[in-house]
């Protein structure tokens, strides 16, 4: 589990096409630390694991269904990524609880530059509105954000200077994908109102 606070601003160094999959080969001083063989980073969002480390970089092989279901497919060598290591156990949870499992792709459309911060507005794919809210949480590119405004087919994110400093959302342009991952426990709470609203086998419709 990810909470959405990036560590570091990492750099795609390798991306080795295969059959039905690609292998990136990935810098990041911090991620690495420490790291071994099998354990989870997640890249702009995605959940990757480690397969190989060596002079502060490590590969990752990434599955054709990932690479349809996120923007990773349009990373190339030199391309800047968010890195994020998996929350400690009794660790602080600083944004949301952050899966990994990215749900759908948009778009940036819209840049809004203020004095102190940017107000950047984001398409939203279909069935992804009914999970986004105003004040709620969202992940885009694997960092943590509070929506802005919420509407059925976009929604729209306040950056402070630190996170445009920091993390890859400060150089994104209008047209640029971004992988998104709704609040999970939005995704639950309908599931289940979901099997409350749905009558029992052989019990009566109230």
């Amino acid at each position: 589990m990810f909470t959405g606070i990036v560590e570091e601003l990492g750099e795609v160094t390798a991306v080795e096409k295969l059959d039905d999959a690609s292998r990136f080969r990935l810098r990041g001083l911090v991620v690495t630390e420490g790291a071994k063989h099998g354990d989870s980073i997640a890249v702009n969002g995605v959940c990757l694991t480690v397969v190989d480390l060596g002079d502060d970089e490590f590969t990752a092989d990434v599955m054709a269904e990932t690479l349809d279901r996120s923007s990773l497919g349009a990373l190339a060598a030199g391309s800047r990524v968010n890195l994020e290591r998996p929350m400690a156990l009794g660790g602080r949870l600083g944004g949301h609880i952050v899966q990994g499992h990215v749900d759908g792709t948009g778009r940036i459309v819209e840049r809004r530059v203020s004095e102190n911060w940017e107000i950047v507005k984001i398409s939203l794919p279909d069935g992804l509105a009914r999970y986004v809210v105003e004040k709620g949480s969202i992940t885009v590119d694997g960092v943590s954000l509070t929506v802005v405004d919420a509407a059925s087919d976009h929604f729209t994110i306040s950056l402070i200077p630190t996170t445009l400093a920091l993390t890859t959302l400060g150089i994104k342009e209008p047209g640029d994908p971004v992988n998104l991952e709704v609040d999970v426990l939005a995704k639950y709470v309908e599931r289940l109102l979901g099997h409350r609203a749905a009558p029992h086998s052989g019990e009566p419709v109230a």
